[in-house]
C-alpha cells in the first residue's frame, strides 16, 4: 500500500517516539507498503528549524536523507497538480503545509498517516 506521512509521523517514527501509533508504526515497516513523504514535509521541518522549534541530531540536509533511505521511505514532489487542488479546497484547515499534504494524497490517491483528525473533514482517507 502507497501513503503519505504527515511531518509528525515521519519525525515520531525515525524518533521512535511512543506518540505514533501502533498502527501507524507498523504500515511504515511493513516491507511491502510505499510510504512517501513530501518535499512540502521536508521544508516544514526546516522552517521549524530556523524558529527553534525543532531540533535535530544532524543538518536537515544529512538527517532526513539518511532516514529516508534507511527506511524505504520515498520523496513525493510537488507539482502544479498539487498546488492547483490546494486552491479549491474548503478551508476547514488553516495550516499551508498540512493542506499541501491533504491535496496532495487527494491527487495521488492515497491515504495519509497522522494523528490530525482535521484531515477528515476532506475527501482523504487518514490511517492512524
Amino acid at each position: 500500500m502507497k501513503f503519505l506521512l504527515d511531518t509528525h509521523s515521519f519525525l515520531w517514527f525515525i524518533e521512535g517516539h511512543t506518540k505514533l501509533s501502533s498502527t501507524a508504526r507498523t504500515l511504515i515497516e511493513e516491507q511491502t507498503n510505499q510510504p512517501f513523504l513530501s518535499i512540502a514535509s521536508i521544508w516544514e521541518m526546516a522552517i521549524k528549524i530556523s524558529m527553534g522549534k525543532l531540533h535535530l541530531t544532524q543538518p536537515i540536509e544529512l538527517h532526513v536523507p539518511y532516514h529516508l533511505q534507511a527506511n524505504g521511505i520515498k520523496l513525493l514532489g510537488i507539482d502544479i497538480a498539487h498546488v492547483a487542488l490546494v486552491a479549491t479546497l474548503p478551508y476547514h484547515h488553516r495550516d499551508p503545509f498540512d493542506r499541501l499534504l491533504i491535496a496532495q494524497a487527494m491527487h495521488e490517491r492515497i491515504p495519509i498517516v497522522g494523528i490530525d483528525t482535521a484531515f477528515d473533514d476532506y475527501d482523504v482517507r487518514r490511517l492512524w
